[in-house]
């Protein structure tokens, strides 16, 4: 109290924290009203607050329910918050077991609303150096009520450059389970991904498995590590929840040997 009272004590600062706090995961979504009830706050105020950490990248509107949920960017306040990131615990053995049996680096990513996370690396002796780590982002490819917000920009030799081929692509990719980076990342980077799913159904996550693209053709990569990669994906989302996962795993469909090409599930190379 006596350094509040010396003025060394920020109202804005706690008001904010405790907007931040507010959510957890029986409140993972919360409108103006919601918060203002909770906190005993002004409906204005709290909507001022709200607006400035959605622009600051913690908070961010669920775009169905126009309520608000934590961004992933919360990882600023700390990687000790990734670390305490149950989907991160439940993944870490997964992907450990999935590098280490295909000598190849694995990631382990999440989605916050235009940008992909990284949560988790094991990087394979030999990878490629993209000066990626964990709490990077990436811009992510999102389904249609994203891709107006979305600017394409050609990083590899092959990425898909319009709003079109992307949804194409996308719809390949949830009928066969998994998607393949073929140097739309960076050149040289090939990467198979599959997506993790909470128990709600929600793709959550993503883990995928990156090679370099002069010891692996696509169909190379899809033969070998798609059914390791779906395996694992599946493993992590039983555990989360998801039991469809357990009741529905199938061996991973082969992608045509003429194919050039396939957009990556979640952009996570």
């Amino acid at each position: 109290m006596k350094d509040r009272a010396a003025g060394h004590f920020s109202t804005s600062l706690v008001r904010g924290l405790a907007i931040l706090g507010s959510f957890s995961p029986s409140r993972p979504l919360l409108g103006i009203s919601d918060l203002a009830d909770l906190l005993h706050m002004n409906a204005a105020t709290v909507h001022r607050y709200v607006r400035t950490l959605e622009h600051l990248g913690y908070l961010a509107k669920d775009r169905s329910t126009r309520r608000y949920r934590l961004a992933a960017r919360v990882i600023d306040l700390g990687l000790a918050t990734i670390n305490s990131m149950a989907l991160r615990e439940i993944a870490a053995p997964h992907i450990r077991d999935l590098s280490e049996s295909s000598g190849q680096t694995v990631n382990l990513t999440v989605l916050d609303d235009l940008e992909i996370i990284y949560v988790d690396r094991v990087l394979a002796p030999m990878a490629l150096n993209l000066n990626l780590h964990v709490g990077s982002y990436l811009p992510p490819d999102d389904l249609a009520a994203r891709l107006q917000h979305v600017e394409f920009t050609k990083r590899g030799p092959n990425a898909i450059s319009s709003r079109r081929a992307l949804l194409q692509e996308l719809q390949r990719v949830r009928e066969l389970g998994y998607a393949v980076n073929n140097e739309e990342l960076d050149y040289g980077l090939r990467s198979i991904a599959a997506p993790i799913h909470s128990s709600s159904g929600t793709a959550v996550a993503a883990i995928n498995l990156a090679v370099h693209a002069s010891r692996f053709t696509i169909t190379h990569l899809v033969s070998r590590y798609a059914p390791a990669v779906v395996a694992a994906a599946n493993e992590i989302s039983v555990q989360l929840g998801y039991r469809s996962a357990a009741e529905k795993v199938e061996p991973a469909r082969p992608i045509a040997a003429s194919a050039t090409r396939v957009k990556r599930g979640a952009r996570a190379s």
